[in-house]
């Protein structure tokens, strides 16, 4: 990466107050972006990929101030954004444009296209309404459309070409940087590879800086040199593109890559399954923001249980947290025909059933867990709620849980935020009290 990006983002935040009653009190917050930095270089193209709700397009809005950021810095060419008055946000516009998910929902019916696409010219101030029309009809060519589309409307147009469009109305004041959020995505396969196809020669032609946002990661090897993943608000990990798909460092990573369709019938059953619990933006769970979906957790140093099974467990464990009702299965398992009545389904039954609807083996392979995890289970058939979820705190919380990692450098080169990518970290046992 160039000494001098073009872009520099730190500790950018988003937040959205939650409010309640007619007086309008804020009683919380949905962190839609929650201390996010990355660099993009001069002709570089980053892509910022991670499932629908992670904040993706949110922090596209954001570093383009078409939403106000919460807090943190948007440097553009060494100067904040986040300081400039309405004079300086203007001018930064016309070095920083963005192409919308949704093209048709992006243009005024009532306007051509070519005055939907000459507007930011005389917006910036080209009072010149012939040269404006030679400008739009020269870049509409540019994008493989003919000068004549300039005066028909966008309800005459197919998605491919409004989004062709779309992209000429980006470059048409000369950017520097593009932001494109989800261009391709609603798109057939062979349109996408058009436009996917001419983004590249026109950031070529251009010398054009890119952030493409979006959730498919087949298109975003195609077209990106590096790429940062975000999970929850964070990003998790960054790395070029080639060392991200051959050897991801971030569990969610993993499980992203893992999710990409392929034709090979050799590879059936291979993907990563993530279970347990996807968290609310307005009550991100503390320490690692994955820990409550993710297959790698660290379990505690006093048990050696496979991954498979402590995933298994701590999804268990999580959902006591919330409350578990014995009573609800025993209605259950009368329904399924186990006894005549809830009084007498047996004991062994409802633990059994609670076991296989969380997938925890009946036995586990560790013996000191499965005792620690038996006695939990008996509370709660019992009745003892509050026991079982002491239990099961004091000896099965993780690390992850407690601990938040930051963005550090791995032994590939690239940067991760987790804690088992850090090798010479100390694992502490949890509290017992």
């Amino acid at each position: 990466m160039s000494a001098d990006p073009l872009l520099s983002v730190r500790n950018l935040k988003k937040h959205y107050p939650i409010t309640k009653g007619i007086l309008k009190k804020e009683v919380g917050r949905v962190k839609a972006v929650d201390g996010i930095s990355f660099d993009v270089a001069p002709g570089e193209t980053l892509g910022l990929v991670g499932e629908s709700g992670c904040g993706k397009s949110t922090a596209a809005t954001s570093l383009l101030r078409l939403e106000e950021p919460t807090d943190g810095q948007i440097l553009f060419d060494g100067d904040d954004i986040v300081e400039h008055g309405d004079a300086d946000l203007k001018a930064f516009r016309r070095r920083a444009q963005m192409m919308f998910q949704d093209p048709s929902s992006s243009f005024d019916p009532r306007m051509s296209v070519g005055e939907s696409v000459a507007e930011p010219l005389a917006i910036h101030g080209m009072r010149d309404r012939a040269r404006r029309r030679r400008i739009v009809e020269d870049l509409l060519e540019r994008v493989g459309l003919s000068a004549a589309a300039y005066d028909r409307y966008p309800h005459e147009f197919s998605g491919g070409q409004k989004q062709r469009i779309a992209l000429a109305r980006a470059l048409v004041l000369n950017p520097d940087l593009v932001v494109a959020d989800e261009p391709v995505s609603a798109l057939d396969v062979s349109i996408q590879a058009e436009i996917i196809s001419l983004m590249r020669d026109l950031q070529t032609e251009f010398g054009l800086s890119i952030v493409f946002i979006s959730h498919d990661l087949g298109v975003v090897r195609e077209v990106c040199d590096r790429v940062a993943v975000m999970y929850l608000g964070e990003i998790v990990e960054v790395a070029d593109t080639e060392t991200l798909f051959s050897d991801p460092k971030h569990p969610y990573t993993k499980a992203l890559l893992s999710s990409i369709p392929t034709p090979d019938p050799s590879r059936r059953n291979e993907g990563v399954e993530l279970s347990g619990d996807v968290p609310s933006p307005s009550n991100p769970p503390s320490g690692c923001r994955f820990h409550t979906r993710c297959p790698a957790v660290i379990q505690p140093e006093a048990f050696d249980l496979e991954q498979a099974e402590w995933r298994h467990v701590l999804d268990l464990r999580l959902r006591v947290e919330r409350g578990v009702d014995a009573s609800d299965i025993r209605e259950f398992l009368v329904a399924e025909g186990e006894a005549p009545t809830p009084e007498e389904v047996p004991d062994a039954a409802v633990a059994r059933e609670l076991r296989r609807e969380f997938d925890v083996p009946q036995t586990l392979s560790d013996p000191n867990a499965e005792t620690v995890l038996s006695d939990a289970i008996s509370a709660l058939v019992e009745g003892e709620h509050d026991e079982a979820r002491r239990t099961l705190n004091d000896s099965f919380s993780s690390v992850c849980e407690r601990d938040h990692p930051e963005l550090e450098s791995t032994s590939a080169g690239t940067s991760a935020a987790c804690l088992r990518v850090d090798t010479e970290r100390r694992i502490d046992p949890p509290p017992t009290s």
